[in-house]
């Protein structure tokens, strides 16, 4: 079955040879041909002859092509995966994160969620929403993934402005519950039944349970999570065992043996487990960065050192392709293709009452049933109070972050940082914002 499968930001070493990776270990894409684009035509021209170069070597029914020009690129395509980013990344992160923090702002990480998400989303939206334009004149058909973050203002931001193209987020955090419950629970992750749901960086796990049994599987997460996560290594324990060993830990591994710390870097997230019943699937880096009062709680020398660590990590990373299964997008392109009528236990896709307590226009992070007509989310109703609350502190920042984008609104753009729950000052938020914009001028000077 040949298929057509666009990779938008394929120069990116993490990026581009992973997802190729994926590709082409898959038995059901075989024969299809991928597009590689990115608009650095070196790092492209690199990506393309190690893939030509790995498919003639292995023998593999694939074909790969490369283009700067988005408009070829886009020619044909079935499927698209996208994960881009603008300017120097870490340095305009670090802008986004410490620019608030000198104005007083107390936010954790300065990514996804506070002043710093609400930055980092102003800078990106802009060109995927390019993107997406050119996207809906030339493959309109074609399914779109996307791994950029935001995650979840991106996804809310360009449903709104094209709601009729098929926009999935996709996020790996769901992941650690394979690596965690296990090891709490004592059986395979096989056997457990879970739904997670929130925002993306912002999921609980709602419900667990075991299958052979239909037992509740949460009273013994909430019994047993405690101690294990007592005996969990701190990000410098990992970055040595990375660097010694130069992978992650596996199932096998004795977590405890590389060198334990008491709850790093989770110490949000234990507040959670403890006051609300839930276990959030993600770490307080994440999490963290839409709760106020994180900051009293958070462990922040462990962001530091996992900031630290990711930073380190990138700049130093081998790229190499191999037929491995990363990332969750190649098993839902299997899946529309083969009609498999399985759950894929996260996606991100606007709300439509998915989670009751949420508006309908709202990306949410859910799971999804996927099948030859798509990706359908599962209903996981009225989630607790108390979660949802949090959750709904989240609402107008989305709200007005895509009216700042799609409007180029500097008022909507101000507005999104006064009615953000991180900021609980007035003074100094507009000169945060003319700042930002001073420093970020050739992403952030549209605002008007």
């Amino acid at each position: 079955m040949k298929n057509q499968i666009v990779l938008i930001g394929a120069g990116s070493a993490q990026f581009g040879y992973g997802t190729i990776g994926d590709i082409l270990q898959s038995k059901v894409l075989e024969g299809s041909h991928i597009v590689l684009h990115d608009i650095n035509p070196n790092t492209l021209a690199a990506v393309k002859v190690n893939a030509q170069a790995f498919i003639a070597e292995h023998k593999l029914p694939f074909s790969v092509s490369a283009t700067t020009v988005r408009a070829e690129a886009l020619q044909g395509a079935d499927f698209i995966v996208s994960s881009i980013e603008v300017g120097n990344r870490f340095d305009l992160w670090e802008q986004d994160w410490r620019v608030p923090q000198q104005y007083g702002v107390r936010q954790v990480y300065g990514e996804n969620g506070g002043p710093g998400g609400l930055f980092h989303s102003l800078r990106i939206i802009p060109p995927i929403l390019e993107i997406c334009a050119d996207i809906m004149k030339i493959c309109p058909q074609a399914t779109v993934f996307n791994y950029s973050n935001p995650m979840s203002r991106i996804c809310t931001t360009v449903t709104r402005a094209f709601p009729e193209l098929k926009f999935i987020g996709m996020c790996h955090e769901i992941g650690s519950l394979r690596n965690f419950l296990p090891r709490i629970l004592g059986v395979p992750y096989e056997a457990l039944e879970v739904r997670a749901g929130g925002l993306n960086h912002f999921s609980c796990v709602l419900s667990a349970r075991y299958k052979e049994t239909g037992k509740d599987a949460y009273p013994d997460i909430l019994a047993r999570a405690p101690l294990f996560f007592e005996k969990m290594p701190s990000h410098d324990a990992l970055r040595k065992y990375f660097k010694e060993t130069g992978k992650w830990p596996s199932m096998e591994d004795d977590l405890a043996t590389i060198g334990s710390e008491a709850w790093p870097e989770r110490r949000v997230f234990k507040v959670i487990l403890e006051k609300f019943g839930l276990m959030p699937i993600t770490s307080d880096s994440h999490f963290g960065e839409y709760i106020p009062w994180a900051y009293d709680v958070t462990d922040h020398k462990g962001i530091l050192d996992f900031y630290r660590f990711y930073k380190e990590h990138l700049a130093h990373i081998d790229p190499k392709i191999e037929l491995r299964l990363g990332e969750r997008v190649i098993p839902i392109i299997e899946g529309i293709l083969t009609d498999a009528g399985y759950v894929e236990e996260a996606v991100n896709i606007r709300n439509n009452n998915l989670i009751a307590n949420l508006p309908d226009w709202i990306v949410v992070e859910v799971p999804a049933m996927i099948d030859k007509n798509g990706i359908h989310g599962v209903s996981l109703g009225q989630i607790p109070h108390g979660f949802a609350g949090l959750l709904m502190n989240q609402v107008a920042v989305h709200d007005l972050t895509a009216e700042a984008v799609i409007n180029k609104s500097k008022s909507a753009a101000l507005q999104a940082m006064l009615v953000d729950p991180i900021v609980n000052q007035y003074d100094g938020v507009a000169e945060i914002l003319d700042t930002m914009i001073a420093y970020q001028e050739q992403w952030l000077g549209y605002l008007k």
